[in-house]
């Protein structure tokens, strides 16, 4: 039962340092060709919008307005694939002793 708290206090902490390390980090999706670009951070954070002068029609703003959602969802997922890779991993090494059946 102490080797299995052991590893649950270990797992915790390393799973811990690797949001902190993920939540540091930024990621950039765009779109429009990167007319329009998005920066978020490891914690999903909206950080930035930069818009291409060349992208803003007053009279079709819809268009615009699609592709800041695209840029922001392009960069969520990239954090996203990022936090699942990186601490995807961490709890394979626990060892239940058949606690999960």
């Amino acid at each position: 039962m102490n080797q299995l708290l052991r590893q649950a206090q270990k797992m915790q902490e390393e799973m811990l340092a690797a949001q902190q390390e993920l939540a540091s980090k930024t990621f950039i999706g765009s779109a429009g060709g990167g007319l329009v670009r998005a920066t978020v951070s490891g914690a999903h954070e909206l950080q930035s919008v930069e818009i291409s002068p060349e992208v803003v029609d007053p009279d079709d703003v819809e268009i615009l307005e699609d592709l800041v959602v695209a840029a922001v969802r392009q960069a969520m997922e990239a954090a996203a694939g990022a936090a699942t890779e990186q601490l995807g991993g961490l709890s394979g090494g626990l060892d239940l002793g058949g606690l999960l059946g």
